[in-house]
């Protein structure tokens, strides 16, 4: 299998159901740090020394998620950033979802 930070979102179209049980399991282990919550999202608190480093990531997962077509909500402030991720078409997760936490992970 692929690793999940070298595959690409996929723009979800509606009409699919959201990812649940074993298949979140499955691709959430592969995601250290983050966590499904309600079976309806990703969330991961990323730490930093500073206001600047975390405003540094949070541009660079803005330039990410512009190039995926998958954008995450993300709150930050002094030395850190939360990332929240779904797929709203669905209002739920989708392999996608974990595509860009992985991607994320490697900035």
């Amino acid at each position: 299998m692929t690793e999940l930070a070298e595959r690409q979102c996929v723009p979800c179209r509606g009409g699919v159901p959201p990812l649940q049980d074993d298949d979140l399991k499955a691709l959430s282990a592969q995601l250290p740090g983050w966590q499904v919550i309600d079976e309806h999202h990703l969330e991961k608190t990323h730490k930093f020394k500073d206001f600047r480093e975390a405003l540094d990531f949070v541009n660079r997962v803005g330039e990410l998620a512009e190039e995926q077509g998958h954008h995450p909500d993300i709150c930050f402030g002094w030395g850190k950033a939360d990332v929240s991720i779904w797929t709203h078409k669905i209002d739920g997760l989708t392999e996608s979802d974990f595509v860009l936490a992985a991607k994320i992970d490697k900035l």
